[in-house]
């Protein structure tokens, strides 16, 4: 009797590792069979070239696949994720001047004041300090909320319904509904009210409503752009730091040379975002829109496939060593952020956000301690994105 097809996504569990019965199903072939939510067939990929191949090959259609992501939030209210070119091209040409690297580059010092100004207000503190609430969280946010040109005071408001939005499964379809409802409001509002405006500001938003025309995004799409960068960039980059942080602490012969020379904290994060299981649903579906040969199989038009970015940052086919964590790791082609049309929009300011919060903890990270043991450390499950919704941390005296 053959085995049981197996379901996908795969069950959570703690830590930052991928386990080796993890490893060994993802490299049991380079094409998968799963059964997705709702009883959908599909391939896992999981090698790294066939994972570019999917997400780079417009034969590969994001847009096609109409039975639900892997998340709990409704595919229109994604500005880009799931959409196919030419709705996907025309909405990030309209925004992606503000995302390059000279961009991040010229925000470096506003980001390093930031994070320098959060970790000052926690040294030395005599009591328990969570860091996600006090320091991985409020850097990206804040950096977003001055970006978009929101009131940080509003941050209170929005911020509880980013982790109901990237639910997969952990809030209910109501709670998700309502979460999302209250952040377009909130955004087309906002929208609204910068249309109007006699002395317009120079903020993200304002620059998108006042475009030219022929390349300007309807008051709707900025407004769920709006919303939808506040939660992609504040989450990925909340939960990674964290998850950087916490791999320091737990292996503190990794923070001594990122202290003494602060030039190999860009290799690190980099490692990082290859090494550390990130995605908690895995990967978004494809649907093949013609028939395609994929790691040596051919695959008929109307399949359904899921390019597995965590399992081709571990594929030995591309990386030596790959379930060592390597700091210095050069070159480090990995998948972190995505690849094709559709890799992340913010990937140049997340590497800046992570590379001078890193830069900001590290002097200080000799005298601080986890304030819980491993298993009492609350991980994220049933979420779009793996990490940590607490880190809890002490200063040695």
């Amino acid at each position: 009797m053959s085995d049981p097809i197996p379901h996908f996504p795969f069950a959570d569990r703690p830590g930052i590792e991928l386990t080796p019965a993890y490893l060994d199903l993802l490299r049991a072939g380079p094409l998968l069979p799963v059964q997705l939510p709702g009883g959908w067939q599909a391939l896992l990929v999981t090698g790294y070239d066939d994972v570019r191949t999917v997400l780079a090959d417009p034969r590969f259609s994001r847009e096609a696949w109409q039975n639900g992501t892997l998340f709990a939030r409704d595919s229109s209210m994604l500005a880009l994720a799931t959409s196919d070119p030419p709705t996907h091209t025309r909405r990030r040409r309209a925004v992606q001047q503000w995302f390059t690297h000279r961009r991040a580059e010229q925000s470096r010092p506003r980001i390093a004041a930031v994070a320098r100004e959060l970790m000052a207000g926690l040294v030395d503190r005599a009591s328990t300090v969570d860091l996600v609430a006090e320091f991985t969280a409020p850097l990206p946010y804040r950096v977003i909320s001055e970006l978009l040109g929101i009131p940080r005071d509003d941050l209170e408001r929005l911020l509880p319904y980013v982790p109901v939005m990237m639910s997969a499964g952990r809030f209910g379809t109501d709670e998700v509904t309502a979460a999302r409802e209250a952040m377009y409001d909130y955004f087309r509002n906002v929208v609204a009210g910068r249309g109007r405006a006699t002395d317009p500001g120079d903020d993200l938003l304002t620059a998108l409503l006042t475009a030219p025309e022929e390349t300007r995004l309807s008051p709707e799409e900025i407004a769920v752009f709006g919303f939808g960068l506040l939660m992609a960039g504040g989450e990925t980059t909340a939960s990674h730091l964290a998850m950087c942080v916490l791999q320091l602490l737990r292996r503190p012969e990794l923070a001594g040379p990122l202290r003494r020379d602060p030039a190999t904290i860009p290799a690190f994060a980099e490692e990082m975002l290859r090494w550390v299981w990130f995605a908690g649903t895995g990967g978004q579906p494809h649907v093949t829109l013609a028939e395609v040969d994929l790691a040596g199989t051919v695959i008929g038009a109307g399949e359904v496939v899921v390019p597995l970015t965590d399992a081709a940052n571990r594929d030995p086919a591309a990386f030596a060593d790959p379930d060592e964590l390597r700091p210095e790791r050069t070159p480090n082609p990995h998948l972190g952020f995505g690849h094709g049309r559709h890799m992340c929009l913010g990937a140049a300011h997340a590497r800046v956000e992570l590379q001078e919060g890193l830069a900001a903890i590290l002097p200080h990270l000799d005298r601080m301690e986890l304030a819980a043991d491993d298993s009492e450390l609350y991980w994220r499950d049933k979420m779009f994105i793996r990490g940590l919704w607490t880190l809890p941390v002490r200063w040695r005296r």
